[in-house]
């Protein structure tokens, strides 16, 4: 093997398992050890147990010498972010706000992956009630970005961005509510799909709210697909059993003949558009419609009336959350949390009201201006990656969402969307490239996403020295 074996992907390791190559015990020893030498430096990670991970994989090991491994997952290293319940273990929220209190059942997405025989390396940070796009919390070390540690890796997905770019194995699951799979994807330079609303169950479901995979390829991204968009009563937003051959993500360049892409540069809301970003975006453009495409610029469907709406919705709804609170709780919140949140408390009922009609209106506005396109293009994020201790792009609790207007449009449509590297800046930081497609059109993301990475410009080499 040419690579280390910490940084190999699903199908490789599916395939030397079978030809008994290698054994998931092996390459669970190397990831533990990957984690052990990055950790001290990006502390991606929150339960790191390299015994307990171990334990799982001589049991993969000995399904596989016996003949009756689980599937294509079967040994496969992963990690899951700390907001999805895991037996057994505590959920803290990001926060030191609450008791660690170990939870007595899997999240649907821990269930499927343990069903499947994967082995969880270890949870993965995020920040305090995942309210904030950056590592920055009041329970756990500050998270780092491993392409330039003085930077954030993004959030709420924290640890999982992290993770996936330091090599901390294949396969790693996150959350996202309004850009929380899609910003640290970007600029940790990796690969996640934020599926349709209610294609991955979750046990706690929430408007808007979506599990993902983020991994290092759109391949391994789809077979992790396979395993957790399976049916959970659980969920109650759940959609139907998917007839979906998640396998059928392996395309050529020739899927984007004749594909109606619209490119949408203009956010209508929120921070200006860093003109690096806006050249690598173009750029892509460019390369798809090189490879037959039909690409045709939109103008902005968003307004920062629809984004400050949300944001005062979910500032009420975090305030309603500290007002259940101690007061020795409410004092461990980060403050830059408890600022945001307690300038709601003087929100009247109507202001509220208006603000949840802004989910409403920004659900509308999105599908008015997509519905004519298979797919759309443009930036994740507006900016570069902030300072690591930088608790938003803006540190600015007053303005908190300046950065999401290209990316929770599509949480409220329910439409998926990736994020997939396009290139990178002066500095050689990740630029992503947000694919969107319609709804329940999850495959046709993947499979645009797959043909993208086979036309875009030659990626750099992972950060191995951190």
């Amino acid at each position: 093997m040419t690579k280390p074996l910490y940084a190999l992907g699903v199908q490789e390791l599916h395939a030397a398992y079978a030809a008994r190559e290698l054994s998931p015990v092996e390459v669970t020893r190397a990831v533990n050890e990957r984690i052990a030498a990055c950790e001290p430096q990006l502390r991606a990670t929150w339960l790191f147990r390299p015994e307990a991970a171990l334990e799982q994989a001589r049991a993969s090991e000995a399904r596989w010498r016996a003949g009756t491994p689980r599937g294509t997952l079967d040994g496969v290293p992963v990690t899951i972010k700390e907001n999805l319940a895991t037996e057994g273990d505590p959920m803290p929220l990001g926060t030191a706000a609450y008791e660690l209190v170990p939870v007595s059942y899997d999240s649907p997405p821990a269930a499927r992956l343990k069903a499947d025989g994967t082995v969880m390396v270890a949870k993965t940070t995020m920040p305090d009630l995942g309210m904030l796009s950056s590592g920055l919390s009041s329970f756990h070390d500050l998270s780092r970005n491993p392409w330039d540690t003085s930077r954030t890796p993004g959030g709420s997905s924290a640890g999982a961005g992290a993770a996936a770019a330091a090599g901390y194995g294949p396969l790693h699951v996150g959350t996202d509510i309004g850009g929380s799979l899609r910003l640290p994807a970007s600029w940790c330079g990796i690969f996640t799909l934020k599926p349709s609303f209610g294609r991955i169950p979750l046990s706690s479901p929430y408007m808007g709210r979506c599990a993902g995979p983020m991994t290092r390829t759109v391949a391994d991204a789809a077979l992790m697909m396979a395993s957790v968009a399976q049916p959970d009563d659980r969920d109650y937003s759940e959609l139907p059993p998917p007839v979906i051959d998640w396998n059928a993500f392996e395309v050529d360049p020739s899927f984007l003949k004749g594909k109606r892409v619209a490119l949408h540069m203009d956010a209508g809301c929120g921070l200006p558009l860093d003109p690096q970003i806006a050249q690598a975006v173009r750029d892509a453009a460019k390369r798809i419609e090189a490879a037959g495409a039909h690409v045709e610029e939109i103008p902005a469907f968003m307004t920062p009336q629809m984004l400050q709406g949300m944001d005062h919705f979910w500032r009420m709804r975090s305030c309603l959350d500290m007002q259940a609170m101690s007061a020795e709780q409410r004092a461990k919140i980060l403050p830059y949390i408890r600022e945001w949140a307690e300038s709601a408390a003087g929100f009247s009922g109507a202001h509220v009201f208006d603000g949840y009609s802004q989910f409403v209106a920004t659900r509308a506005a999105t599908v008015a201006a997509t519905k004519a396109y298979d797919f759309v293009i443009s930036p994740v994020s507006p900016n570069m990656p902030a300072p690591a201790d930088h608790a938003s792009p803006t540190n600015d609790p007053m303005r908190p969402l300046e950065h999401i207007g290209f990316t929770v449009p599509y949480n409220m449509s329910e439409q998926p969307a990736a994020s997939v590297n396009c290139g990178y800046s002066a500095e050689g930081l990740p630029i992503g490239l947000q694919v969107a497609g319609r709804r329940f059109d999850d495959l046709g993301v993947l499979q645009f996403s797959r043909a993208f990475e086979q036309i875009r410009d030659a990626q750099k080499p992972w950060p191995e020295a951190v």
